[in-house]
C-alpha cells in the first residue's frame, strides 16, 4: 500500500495522545486519554510508568481506528515527550523499579544545593548549556539510585535502565529491543556534553550513573527502531525522536537562526533557534540541542516557566472554579482588569529568568471587590507575564530583537491570552491552523527520516496560518503592569526555603 500518513505520538505532562497526520499535515486522526497525577508531599510529582505507557497504546490504537487508515498506509511513528521526566526500569523484566519522578518535581533540591557547594555551576553550564535546578533528569536518577534499594542493586549488576519517557516508549514499543534517546532528550539531562555529543563522564560518575544505565543517544530523525507487530500486525519504523518543546519548535518551522517559539502547555516554554553554535547564556537561560538530521546539531536558546496551562487546570480540578478552560476565558473577558490582583504561579517553583526552587504561588493585592472573574483575568494574565521575562530575558542574551513570536499549545487557543500577550510584548504573534505543532513536529522529523518529505523546504509549506495577534497597549501601560507584576514574583521568592 502507499505510505500516506505518519503516526505521532505525543506524550505529555498529563495526558498520552496519538494523531495520526497526512502528507499534506493535516489530521486524519486523533485520541488522547488523561492519566494520574500523583502527589506523594508538597513539591513531589509522579506518574505511574505503566499508566504512561497504557495510555500512550490506547491512544495509538484509537487514533488508527478513527482515521480508518490502515497501518500498511502509516510511513513512520514519531515520538514527542514531556522532556526531563524520568524512569527507572529492571532491563529483564521491563517494569519500573519507581514512579517516574516528573520534570516539575523538587525533592532533588538538596542535591541540587551540594552540586553548588562542590563548584559544579559554571562546569554544567559550560558542558550541559544547563543551570543547576531540580528540574533536570541527573540528580532525578541520583535520587532514585539513592533512595530505591532495588535500583543501586541493578545497577551494580549491569541491569538498570534508565530514561526519559521517548527511550520508555521506544523500549516497550520495540519488545526491549531499542535503548535509545535523541539529542534533544540527552540534552536535557545535566549529563550530556553538548558540544561533543557525548554523555559526559564527569557528571556521570558524580550522579553515580553507570554508563550501561545510559540509553544510545542518536539524531532526532532517522529510523531508530521498529514498533513490534504486536501492536499494529505489521511492523513500522520508529524515525522521529525530539523532547516536545523541540518538536513544537520544529513543528513551527523555526528553520532559521533568529526564530522563535512559545508553547503555552502545562509550562510556558520559548525557544529561539541559534544555528550550529550553541550560546552560553549569561542571564539564566538554557543552551539546548534544538535536534539532530544528518549527524549535524542545530542549537536553540530556551526560556521556561513551570506551570502555565497548569494554572488553568488547577482553577478547574482543585477549586472547582470552572469546568472547563473556556469558562476561564469568559470570565477573564467579562471584567475590564483584575481590580489590582496579580497571580504568580510558582506551584513548583520558578523558572527561568528566576530559578527560584523555593518560590511557590501566590496572588497578591486581593480586595474584597475581587471577584471569581478578576480570579481568572489574574491567572491568565500570569502566564503572558512569565512569558515577557522570559522573551525579553532570551533577547538580552542573544542580542536579537524579537520580530514576531509563532505560538502553539493548548493555552494559545485563548483568544484574550494571546491578544494580552501581544499587547504587553508590543510584537505581532502567529498562531497557525493547526495547534498540534509539537506532534506535527514528531511527525515532520519521522516523514523526513522515510522520504515522505524530502526536505526542509518542503516542510516549510505544510503548516497554515490561523490568526495574527496585534499588540495596542502603549509603553506607559506596559511598564506599570509589568511592574507590578515583579513586585508580586518578589514577594513569593523563597517562599519554602528552611
Amino acid at each position: 500500500m502507499e505510505k500516506k500518513y505518519v503516526l505521532s505520538l505525543d506524550q505529555g505532562t498529563t495526558s498520552s495522545r496519538a494523531i495520526l497526520f497526512d502528507k499534506q499535515g493535516k489530521i486524519a486522526g486523533m485520541a488522547q486519554k488523561e492519566f494520574t497525577q500523583i502527589y506523594p508531599q508538597p513539591g513531589y510529582v509522579e506518574h505511574d510508568p505503566m499508566e504512561i505507557l497504557s495510555t500512550e497504546v490506547y491512544a495509538i490504537k484509537q487514533a488508527v481506528l478513527i482515521s480508518g487508515a490502515h497501518t500498511d498506509e502509516i510511513a513512520a511513528i514519531g515520538i514527542t515527550n514531556q522532556r526531563e521526566t524520568t524512569i527507572a526500569w529492571d532491563a529483564d523484566t521491563g517494569k519500573p523499579v519507581y514512579n517516574a519522578i516528573v520534570w516539575q518535581c523538587r525533592r532533588t533540591a538538596p542535591i541540587c544545593e551540594q552540586l553548588k557547594a562542590d563548584g559544579m555551576e559554571d562546569y554544567i553550564r559550560n558542558t550541559c548549556g544547563l543551570i543547576i535546578d531540580p528540574y533536570f533528569s541527573g540528580t532525578k536518577m541520583k535520587w532514585i539510585l539513592d533512595n530505591v534499594p532495588k535500583a543501586r542493586e541493578l545497577a551494580q549488576q549491569g541491569k538498570l535502565r534508565f530514561g526519559t519517557v521517548d527511550t520508555w516508549l521506544v523500549w516497550h514499543l520495540t519488545g526491549g529491543k531499542t535503548y535509545v534517546t535523541d539529542v534533544t532528550n540527552a540534552s536535557r539531562t545535566m549529563m550530556f556534553d553538548i558540544h561533543k555529543l557525548c554523555w559526559d563522564k564527569k557528571m556521570r560518575e558524580y550522579f553515580g550513573v553507570p554508563e550501561s544505565a545510559l540509553p544510545e543517544v542518536r539524531n532526532s530523525s532517522e529510523i531508530v527502531g521498529y514498533c513490534d507487530k504486536e501492536i499494529f500486525g505489521t511492523e513500522i519504523p520508529i524515525s522521529g525522536i525530539a523532547g516536545d518543546q523541540h518538536a513544537a519548535l520544529f513543528g513551527q518551522c523555526c528553520f532559521e537562526e533568529g526564530m522563535a517559539k512559545n508553547t503555552y502547555g502545562t509550562g510556558c516554554f520559548v525557544l529561539m533557534n541559534t544555528g550550529e553554535s550553541p550560546v552560553i547564556s549569561k542571564k539564566g537561560l538554557l543552551s539546548t540541542i534544538a535536534w539532530g538530521i544528518g549527524g549535524k546539531v542545530t542549537y536553540a536558546l530556551e526560556g521556561s516557566a513551570f506551570n502555565a496551562g497548569s494554572a488553568i487546570q488547577w482553577m478547574r480540578d482543585e477549586l472547582k472554579m470552572i469546568e472547563n478552560p473556556q469558562e476561564a476565558n469568559i470570565l477573564a473577558e467579562s471584567v475590564k482588569d483584575t481590580a489590582g490582583a496579580v497571580f504568580v504561579p510558582a506551584f513548583t517553583g520558578l523558572g527561568a529568568p528566576y530559578w527560584d526552587m523555593y518560590a511557590r504561588g501566590t496572588m497578591m493585592g486581593i480586595t474584597r471587590g475581587c471577584t471569581k472573574a478578576h480570579f481568572a483575568r489574574a491567572v491568565l494574565e500570569s502566564i503572558a507575564y512569565e512569558s515577557k521575562d522570559l522573551l525579553d530575558t532570551i533577547s538580552a542574551d542573544s542580542g536579537v530583537e524579537l520580530k514576531e513570536l509563532r505560538v502553539d499549545g493548548g493555552a494559545s487557543r485563548s483568544k484574550f491570552l494571546m491578544q494580552f500577550q501581544a499587547d504587553i510584548i508590543n510584537t505581532n504573534i502567529v498562531r497557525p491552523e493547526c495547534l498540534e505543532t509539537t506532534a506535527m513536529g514528531a511527525a515532520m522529523l519521522a516523514g523526513l527520516a522515510t522520504g515522505l518529505w524530502k526536505d526542509l523546504d518542503e516542510l516549510k509549506t505544510i503548516p497554515a496560518l490561523g490568526a495574527t495577534f496585534t499588540p495596542n497597549y502603549d509603553e506607559e501601560k506596559v511598564n506599570k503592569l509589568t511592574s507590578r507584576w515583579h513586585k508580586a514574583v518578589n514577594a513569593c521568592m523563597g517562599w519554602a526555603e528552611d
